[in-house]
């Protein structure tokens, strides 16, 4: 079974591989096309961004999967932010160290003593027929105080998960990959396919 990845996120297409591997997918990303142009991310939500991602990709191979991302990070103290800006809370071009220390900043001067976040994901898969489905996976945890760890990619260093006393950014990969928002949602997918015997 042929599956395209609507990402050109070097972290997130490790991730997926990661959760894929073993699967008898043939799996391939958007960064293979040379005449695939992005399209705007301009949806109001991480469900619309993931079709907007989505469609884009299946447009130029219909006759395969093609599954698209949309996640980020909310704070509800920050009124959900950065939420579906996540990607981009520091400025257009900004770097993901630069996206923690707004961050942080804006926790401390806004939240008090109220840390709480959660990491949300979205998915959406296109199959050749073009019928459209959505899957979702969410992670709760805490803002940390600082930056702590080196692993992982975005917000990784600064998210500490319920329960745990690691940010994502001090955790392996397998140890991310089996609590992620982003390993939920994809659960959610590869059990809607072998439904369908779509996948053994």
């Amino acid at each position: 079974m042929e599956l395209w990845l609507a990402t050109g996120n070097k972290g997130k297409l490790n991730e997926f591989k990661n959760l894929l591997k073993g699967l008898d997918l043939d799996i391939h990303s958007q960064d293979e096309l040379s005449y695939f142009s992005q399209p705007p991310e301009d949806g109001d939500s991480f469900q619309a961004n993931a079709l907007i991602k989505a469609r884009a990709l299946h447009a130029l191979k219909p006759e395969s999967w093609t599954v698209s991302d949309d996640s980020g990070l909310v704070v509800p103290g920050l009124d959900g932010l950065p939420g579906i800006h996540s990607a981009r809370y520091a400025g257009p071009k900004a770097q993901p160290s630069e996206n923690n220390a707004k961050l942080l900043k804006m926790v401390q001067i806004r939240c008090g003593g109220q840390r709480e976040a959660h990491f949300e994901c979205c998915l959406c898969v296109i199959s050749p027929k073009g019928e459209e489905h959505f899957f979702s996976g969410k992670l709760d945890g805490a803002i940390a105080e600082k930056a702590r760890g080196s692993s992982g990619f975005g917000y990784d260093p600064v998210f500490i998960p319920k329960g745990a006393d690691r940010t994502l950014g001090e955790m392996t990969s397998a140890e991310k990959n089996s609590i992620s928002h982003r390993s939920k949602a994809l659960k959610k997918l590869l059990d809607h396919l072998k439904e369908f015997s779509l996948l053994k």
